[in-house]
Formats: C-alpha cells, structure tokens, sequence
C-alpha cells in the first residue's frame, strides 16, 4: 500500500491520462471534477479511497442517483472511478480495485442536434462583415460547418495550419491525431477576409500566432465561440441553447444525405471507430421515416 494521500494519487492519475494517454484537456478537466467530488464524498463519509469496497462505492453512486444526476452523467463518473482504480492497481498503487465490477447506466442513444436549413443559413450570414469582429465570426461560423470540426479544435488552430490556396486545414484532433480537412469555396473566401482584412486589427494587441484572436490579441477560447453563436442565435431571435457542436453534427448529416460514404465521413470528422460516425445514418433514417409517416396516405 502507498504512504501518498488520495489527492497526490489523483494528481498522478490526472497527469498519467495528459501525459501518457494524450487525453484531450476537456476530459482531463471532467475526469478532475469527478474525482474532486468522490474525494469530497469519501471524506463525508469517513471513507478511505484506498481501502474502499464495492459496496461502499455503489452507495456513492447510489447518492448520486438520489441526487438526480443524469444517468449519462453517472455513467461517467463510473467510467472515471474505473480508470482510476485501474491505474492504482497497475501501477501498485492499490491492493484491491472496488470499482472492477461496477456495471454501467445503460444510456438511451440520442440523435446528435442539427440546425434547420433555414435557421443555418441566417446563422452563417448573420455577422456583420463590415467589422472586424463580424468578419472574425463569419469566418469561425463557417469553419465550423464547412469542416465539421470541433471547438477546440478551431480554438488550437494556428496561422500555419490553414491553406488557403489548396483550400485545406490541418487539425489537431483527440489523442494529437492530425488530420486534414478540406474546405469549400465561401469558406475560403470568409477566412481569406478574416486573416487579410481583421486579423491585424486583433493582432496588433499581441504576438500570438494563434489563427483566432480575442480583443486583447491572444488566443480566442472556447468559451468565447460559445458566447458568440448565442449572441447570434439571440439576435436571429432563435433558440440560444443550440451548442457550437450541433454545427458538427449538421456538417455530417447534410454530407451523409448527400451521398457521401460512411468512411469518407468518418475520417473528415476524426472519429476512431465507425460506429460513433453511424449515429448519423440513424438520424438520416428518423428524417426517412417523418417524411414517410406525413406524405404516406396509409400512414
């Protein structure tokens, strides 16, 4: 058994899934509050981490759902429990590992968010482009839906990692998998005039080589995309609660009811297994089956 405290075990373990297993800082950050919040539970409770059984351990779940937690949330809180044990147990840390035969929430699959075609479009034209910060946002908008690609993975992005006469993006994608993204024409066009036309205007505050600046010329953060695509929904008197991410999951729904192949698609979003890409499929069969249940006349 180790002399170290549970909190220098959990520091361990945070640094082991940043350093060793390239877990993107999103997780990390996720994977932190679980623990801090089981850590805060042991201590109520008057339970060691170290010497916890199972029992014990289904209880917190248990109080977790008496809390009302969702049950995608609990699931990740065990899923987090798991890892964590895991690593104790194989780094000697541990004798025993309580959480090795905890079951998982089973979870309804939801249907990824899209934005309505009309609603997307307005979105898209909705900045003001005869500003800097308009032309900054119709540029980060229409990225989003051109590519597919994840906030943070925009908010990573480099000067260095457009090219806009190839028109293409290089990516950094979950586990510092690159990947490269083409881009159509308007979207081209809009990051063309971001980076000739309001780029200096950011960069004159700063020396960042980041491609999206904030007012005060360093790197724009995800949060702020977040601010921005609300602020717009708001102004288009829309629904504010639509996240950066559902522009991903219309990006991939238009591409697969154009016809374009599972496997193309797949690697565009920089998925790993085929089965997180075919979600979309079972969207495009919903859609199938309204058109079919509204236009039917035995429907």
């Amino acid at each position: 058994m180790t002399g170290r405290s549970p909190h220098e075990l959990t520091d361990m373990f945070l640094e082991h899934l940043t350093v060793e297993r390239n877990v993107s800082p999103h997780t990390v950050r996720a994977y932190a509050t679980d623990m801090r919040q089981f850590l805060d539970w042991c201590e109520r409770s008057s339970y060691d981490p170290l010497t916890l059984k199972h029992r014990q351990l289904r209880g917190y779940l248990a109080e977790l759902d008496r809390a009302r937690y969702e049950r995608r949330t609990i699931a990740r809180k065990t899923s987090t429990l798991r890892s964590f044990y895991t690593f104790l147990q194989t780094r000697g840390l541990a004798d025993i590992n309580p959480a090795a035969v905890l079951g998982t929430p089973r979870l309804q699959r939801r249907l990824p968010e899209t934005v309505p075609t009309d609603l997307l479009n307005a979105l898209l034209d909705a900045p003001d482009a005869s500003k800097p910060q308009g032309l900054r946002d119709a540029a980060i908008l229409e990225l989003l839906y051109a590519t597919g690609i994840r906030v943070g993975e925009l908010e990573s992005l480099d000067t260095g990692d457009i090219d806009l006469t190839q028109g293409q993006v290089k990516v950094m994608g979950k586990g510092s998998k690159q990947r490269i993204v083409p881009m159509h024409r308007k979207a081209v066009d809009r990051l063309g005039a971001y980076v000739l036309h309001a780029r200096p205007y950011y960069a004159r505050k700063g020396d960042s080589s980041a491609l999206f600046l904030n007012r005060s010329g360093t790197r724009l953060q995800a949060g702020s995309v977040r601010r921005l695509l609300s602020n717009y929904l708001e102004q288009l008197g829309a629904d504010r609660g639509i996240h950066p991410h559902a522009l991903r999951h219309t990006f991939a729904t238009h591409l697969l009811e154009a016809g374009a192949d599972l496997r193309s698609v797949q690697e565009l979003l920089g998925h790993v297994a085929l089965s997180t890409t075919q979600i979309y499929t079972h969207l495009g069969m919903k859609r199938l089956k309204d058109v079919h249940r509204d236009a039917h006349p035995r429907a």
